[in-house]
């Protein structure tokens, strides 16, 4: 068997390979109402799934937000305010996006780590460093 048909029968027998980002997906938020309180039901699921602690995730909804919270006894997170859900879901996905996705990659494979400093998110799977606008 010659090269050139070695190389089309390997190609051929290769599996497809999905889009880098499809292994990671992030869950909506699930949020309602409670008075003047916004609750996110799933709050514990999403920091599990952003590999943070929930004090980084929940610092980040207050800021984006512009409101206090704080995590109760069951793990949810509790907003001050009545949020749509498509607000709390945009300030998740700009968490996922500075302080998860790599810039270099794209990958989730990454962590946050202290260097000169300041806090870096380093990547693990490409080894980038990338500071983070704090």
């Amino acid at each position: 068997m010659e090269y050139d048909e070695m190389l089309n029968r390997a190609i051929e027998e290769t599996p497809d390979i999905d889009e880098r980002g499809s292994r990671f997906t992030v869950p909506d938020p699930v949020v309602r109402p409670e008075g003047n309180v916004t609750i996110v039901e799933n709050f514990q699921e999403l920091v599990d799934t952003l590999n943070r602690e929930e004090s980084a995730l929940l610092k980040f909804l207050q800021d984006e937000l512009g409101t206090a919270a704080r995590i109760d006894e069951s793990g949810r997170a509790r907003l001050t305010g009545e949020f749509k859900q498509r607000r709390v879901a945009d300030a998740v996905e700009g968490y996922t996006e500075g302080y998860v996705i790599c810039s270099e990659c794209g990958l989730p494979d990454t962590r946050i780590v202290e260097q000169g400093g300041a806090d870096v998110l380093k990547c693990d799977a490409c080894g980038a460093i990338t500071s983070l606008g704090e």
